[in-house]
Formats: C-alpha cells, sequence, structure tokens
C-alpha cells in the first residue's frame, strides 16, 4: 500500500479536473439545483463504476477493435452530449422551477454520460494499469482501486454539483442563472470536443 498517497493523488487528478463529467455535474446543479441533481450525480458515479469494469475485464479493448464501431460510437456519444447540453442550456433559472414542469437530468442520463465520456475510460486505464496497491494478488488489487475510485468521485461529483448550485443560488437574475446554465452547456461541449481531437 505504499502507492496509496500517489494513487489517490492521481485519482483526484484525473477524475476531477474539467471534463464531460464534472462540468455536467456542475451545470445540473446550476440548472436544478444540488438535491434535484443528486440521482444524476449518482448515475455519474454508478457510470464511472460500470467504465471501471469495463476497462478492468479489458472488455473496451475488445469491442473497439470491431471493424466499424468506433464511429458509431463516437457518434452516438456526440448525439447524447448534444442533448444534454440541450437540456442544460433550456433549463428555466432554478427560481422559476417550481413554476415549470421541467425535470432534471436522471439516473440513467448520469450513467450514459459517463459511458459516452471517453476522459473515463482515459482515466480508468491509468490508475488501473498505472499503480499496485496489493502486490500479488491482481483480484484484491482491483477491488481496492476501485473501491477507493468510487469514493474519490462521490466526493469530487459531490463537489462539482455544489459549486454549480451555490453559483446558481447567488445569481438571482433569470438572465444571469440563463447565462450560467448556457456557459455551463457550453463549457460541457467544448470539453468533449476537446477529448475528441
Amino acid at each position: 500500500m505504499e502507492n496509496l498517497s500517489a494513487f489517490l493523488l492521481a485519482a483526484f487528478a484525473l477524475t476531477g479536473s474539467p471534463g464531460p463529467n464534472t462540468l455536467s455535474a456542475a451545470a445540473v446543479g446550476a440548472s436544478f439545483g444540488r438535491v434535484r441533481g443528486l440521482k444524476y450525480m449518482a448515475g455519474l458515479d454508478l457510470g464511472v463504476m460500470l467504465v471501471a469494469l469495463i476497462v478492468g475485464s479489458g472488455v473496451s479493448g475488445m469491442i473497439l477493435a470491431l471493424p466499424g464501431v468506433t464511429p458509431v460510437i463516437t457518434a452516438l456519444a456526440v448525439l447524447y452530449f448534444l442533448y444534454l447540453a440541450w437540456k442544460i442550456a433550456t433549463a428555466p433559472p432554478m427560481g422559476q422551477l417550481a413554476q415549470t414542469d421541467s425535470t432534471p437530468p436522471r439516473l440513467i442520463d448520469g450513467v450514459f454520460v459517463t459511458l459516452a465520456n471517453p476522459k473515463a475510460y482515459a482515466a480508468m486505464a491509468a490508475l488501473f494499469s498505472g499503480y499496485v496497491l496489493i502486490a500479488g494478488n491482481p483480484l484484491i488489487d482491483g477491488l481496492w482501486k476501485a473501491g477507493l475510485i468510487l469514493g474519490v468521485i462521490v466526493i469530487v461529483n459531490f463537489l462539482w454539483l455544489l459549486t454549480g448550485a451555490e453559483l446558481a443560488r447567488h445569481l438571482r437574475s433569470p438572465r444571469a442563472a440563463r447565462g450560467v446554465n448556457i456557459t455551463f452547456a457550453l463549457l460541457l461541449l467544448a470539453s468533449v470536443a476537446t477529448l475528441a481531437m
């Protein structure tokens, strides 16, 4: 366990830096509030665990090795991120949420965002292949890593959700709140475009 502190530092850096998951958590917090965003956040957390399983088991490599699969997966991911950005950008300001039927993204939306997020796969690959916490027992090593990553992800996503909600809470003007929603939607799309390059 001598690599534990380095592993945790890398986990916070890789999962906490701006990217589709973190920016979408902040955007949902800004658009719908902390409490209404918790289900979406839980979906992001669950999605990361699924990505860890996919990467750790080697399934991602097998799927991407199939001819013609990568462009299809990329197109579906782009379409989904466009849908999510639209939902965030068009959400009413937080003060008006009670007066509308606008619903926040659901748990399954958070799962899909993570499954479509290339940064999530790269981060999991780096964390699982770059560190050994329990030498001589790959299964226990993998389980420890997965548990620690889950703890880090819950903290990171909650902090981003809270940041977005706090930012929107201080913006009383509907125009300013709409600007925050649109800004987060554009940042989400920019983070996806950056990863695709």
